[in-house]
């Protein structure tokens, strides 16, 4: 790391690890269905894990933006109130929480608006101080793809030797051009001090809000696909099923977001015969089945 750092990092304990995982999920741009946040809380839940450290939030936010009402609106923590009392304060939060038993970090964090690299210098840390061998990011960002289908996984990596690793279990690479986020500069960061790291991402409806268990039941799956976890994930799939009914039936109300629906199904469906079963549609061709 270039410099002197500070850490930022608060430890209620310090287990010993030989080598770990570092998982990571963080609210902002990239937690669309909640499928970054609703990840780590149904892994700490799962895990078992408990809290043993805790990131400093401060010069990491913008709390206080100039300019209209409702600009200024989206920078500012969310706080309720009952009967004049307050009954949650929604100001940012960045912990850790630790499975010792499985050597796995996880990472609940807000995506910082300012100083990107001193909050990477504090992961950077974290990782060398606990023999992190390899970070994993779980996010999502809304897109053209139904209800009523698997949400596409799209990575990214931090070097070529994960390309080999992730090819034998059939990822799709990312070949995004546009706007960054602070994972993609962690993503970076990591490339330059030789840390393994991989970033999924999910694409969810974006004619849905709020929380997708079905989107989040595929990320479970990619994520017990990499590390190798053993998760019983039923009570997830038993949420996404009536997730994508609740939403059906809702859809089937609307006449013309049903048509629409039925045209990105159509679209999701070439897609994938295309991509992911191209050698099938040509085997078919050649014997003169015909699919277009």
């Amino acid at each position: 790391m270039k410099g002197q750092h500070v850490s930022d990092i608060t430890y209620f304990h310090e287990p010993k690890l030989k080598k770990c995982t570092l998982i990571v999920g963080l609210s902002g741009w990239m937690d669309g269905g909640d499928v970054s946040t609703g990840s780590m809380e149904y892994l700490k839940l799962k895990l078992g894990a408990v809290p043993f450290a805790t990131l400093n939030e401060n010069g990491f936010y913008i709390l206080n933006f100039p300019g209209s009402m409702e600009y200024a609106s989206l920078f500012r923590p969310f706080v309720k109130f009952e009967e004049g009392v307050i009954e949650s304060f929604d100001y940012p939060k960045n912990n850790f929480s630790i499975d010792p038993e499985r050597g796995i970090i996880l990472f609940e964090g807000q995506e910082p608006n300012i100083n990107w690299s001193r909050y990477a210098d504090n992961l950077l840390e974290l990782c060398q101080k606990f023999n992190v061998e390899m970070v994993l990011f779980i996010g999502s960002v809304t897109g053209i793809i139904p209800h009523t289908r698997e949400a596409r996984i799209t990575c990214s990596i931090s070097n070529e030797k994960l390309r080999r690793l992730l090819d034998k279990k059939g990822f799709h690479f990312s070949n995004y051009e546009g706007p960054s986020s602070f994972i993609i500069y962690l993503l970076d960061r990591c490339g330059h001090v030789g840390l393994d790291m991989i970033s999924l991402v999910a694409e969810v409806p974006a004619y849905v809000q709020g929380y997708n268990p079905k989107s989040i039941e595929t990320a479970m799956r990619f994520i017990s696909g990499i590390l190798g976890l053993q998760l019983d994930c039923e009570d997830l799939r038993v949420l996404g099923d009536e997730f994508e009914k609740r939403v059906t039936d809702l859809v089937a109300k609307e006449p013309e977001l049903l048509e629409r629906v039925q045209q990105i199904e159509e679209i999701y469906d070439n897609e994938v015969f295309d991509s992911e079963m191209g050698e099938l549609k040509l085997w078919l061709q050649r014997r003169g089945v015909r699919l277009d």
